[in-house]
């Protein structure tokens, strides 16, 4: 029984800085769904931000670090698909410990993942009368098979969609360009700007174009490169995390 596990609650730093009520909504909804949750107080940053940038040799210590604040807990979930792809299949190999990482990679899960692979959540009651926009950001999407791809030839699938369409009132918008990147990855919004705004801005006006209330998604990095060029236009477009409208769905 999922009641009896230890589960550990692993919140990016950028969420942990930026976006804290993302983290207490998904601790809220693990809670509401049955789940014993602790947040282990020595978490750092896993090291993504490095690694993407080239500097993957001066993540060994966060790695290290990782497996030892979480090697002991039986699942290590996360509201981030690009960290927890990190820490399965780009964090540096550590000398010494390479049974725990294939532990520790076969026992972290980003959150829709945990909720339909691990607890099966197929019975959600809540409302959320909204019509909502959901991005696929590019790690959980393709890295973690989050959903199917428009580059793939096989049949659609989403575990977002999946459970947001539990929720009494709630409208799947369907987008013209239903996987395509925002343009934030990570640095590459710094060193490549105008593309990368550019590309925010696309992704805008399809949501825009299709009379979305609001934009939901994964993951707050993808979510904060889009808010923030909508608020420099002066969109009108709200954002939320689906943990956020999940948790307020079943409150």
């Amino acid at each position: 029984m999922i009641q009896n596990k230890n589960i550990a609650l692993f919140i990016p730093c950028y969420v942990d800085q930026f976006y804290p009520n993302v983290a207490i909504a998904t601790l809220e909804l693990l809670e509401k769904l049955g789940c014993q949750v602790s947040y282990p107080i020595g978490q750092t940053c896993c090291g993504q931000p490095m690694a993407n940038t080239g500097y993957e040799r001066d993540t060994v210590g966060t790695t290290k670090h990782f497996v030892e604040i979480f090697g002991d807990y039986d699942y290590i979930v996360a509201p981030s698909g690009s960290c927890v792809l990190h820490i399965k299949d780009h964090a540096p190999a550590i000398a010494g410990m390479e049974k725990e990482q294939e532990s520790l990679h076969n026992k972290i899960f980003e959150l829709t993942e945990f909720l339909t692979d691990v607890l099966k959540v197929e019975n959600l009651k809540g409302s959320f009368p909204h019509k909502v926009g959901y991005h696929a950001s590019c790690h959980g999407q393709r890295g973690l098979r989050l959903g199917s791809s428009s580059e793939r030839n096989e049949p659609f699938f989403s575990k977002a969609k999946q459970l947001l369409d539990q929720i009494e009132g709630l409208e799947w918008v369907e987008l013209t360009r239903t996987d395509e990147c925002c343009g934030f990855g990570g640095t590459f919004a710094v060193t490549e700007e105008a593309l990368s705004v550019q590309m925010g801005k696309d992704r805008l006006q399809d949501h825009l174009t299709h009379g979305v209330e609001i934009l939901t998604g994964g993951d707050m990095s993808c979510i904060m490169h889009l808010e923030g060029i909508a608020k420099r236009n002066q969109q009108t477009l709200k954002f939320m995390h689906i943990a956020e409208i999940l948790n307020q769905a079943i409150s």
